[in-house]
């Protein structure tokens, strides 16, 4: 049975597995903050059944409250240790919350989620301390599909992930600079040929972008994701890179 993942836009993808349905990061706002939704459609109600979401990090474009709460009462929420007292809203909204750390494991269902680490500030900005790590997820069923959430290269990248088949990785932001502690199209292809991944799909670009910066450098908004494809082309020529529309799906066969 292959796996097959969805791109709603930004970080938010559905991952199907062995039964089981996963959804990362959902943020399924028209606006958030500065930022608005510059391409796709906002992602349709179905977007929001899951077994279980998988949040990596508290910012508020990948922990969102309101998407949270489009959930079904009960639905497995797992976020990083520290949220729940980060974010108070979570123990509002009926979810079952379970906080984590990176060399947990969790079940559901028929696949093991194992939680890896990140690089990348895991504070609920603006204020707090950093009470929380950032995370990534390896969603271990069929076939094993590594969710990078947000994270810039780091030591010892492949033995802290593990042996993956599918990479979902960030490859922009929304802005003309992104810091170490992201990826750009190049730093993700690297990630990718470092990982040995043989099917990668770019997310974490392409969907939000300040208002009233749409006439600003807009190839930085479009870009990323054609860039990735190149790049990984080149560091990365074994690897099949799938870009996606928003909404769109595509079925991988396992690699193993």
């Amino acid at each position: 049975m292959p796996v097959e993942v969805t791109w709603w836009g930004h970080a938010t993808c559905t991952i199907e597995d062995c039964g089981v349905r996963l959804l990362t990061d959902p943020l399924f706002a028209r606006r958030l903050a500065h930022l608005r939704r510059r391409r796709g459609a906002a992602p349709p109600p179905e977007a929001a059944v899951a077994d279980a979401v998988l949040v990596s990090h508290l910012h508020a474009d990948h922990l969102h409250v309101p998407s949270l709460a489009r959930l079904a009462p009960g639905t497995r929420l797992v976020v990083p240790a520290g949220a729940v007292r980060s974010v108070p809203g979570l123990a509002k909204i009926g979810l079952d919350v379970t906080q984590v750390r990176a060399g947990d494991t969790v079940r559901v269902g028929d696949v093991a989620v194992r939680v890896v680490p990140a690089r990348h500030d895991g504070r609920r900005l603006p204020l707090g301390p950093h009470r929380s790590p950032a995370l990534g997820y390896v969603v271990e069923g069929t076939a094993r599909t590594y969710f990078a959430g947000d994270t810039g290269l780091f030591e010892d990248m492949p033995g802290a992930v593990g042996p993956v088949d599918v990479a979902l990785l960030p490859v922009g932001g929304w802005g003309p600079r992104l810091g170490p502690d992201h990826l750009d199209a190049g730093r993700a292809a690297e990630a990718l040929a470092a990982l040995g991944a043989l099917s990668a799909i770019p997310v974490h670009y392409g969907t939000y972008w300040p208002i009233g910066m749409d006439g600003v450098r807009p190839h930085e908004f479009h870009a990323p994701g054609e860039e990735f494809v190149r790049h990984a082309a080149r560091l990365a020529p074994k690897a099949a890179v799938h870009r996606l529309g928003h909404g769109e799906s595509v079925r991988l066969e396992a690699t193993r």
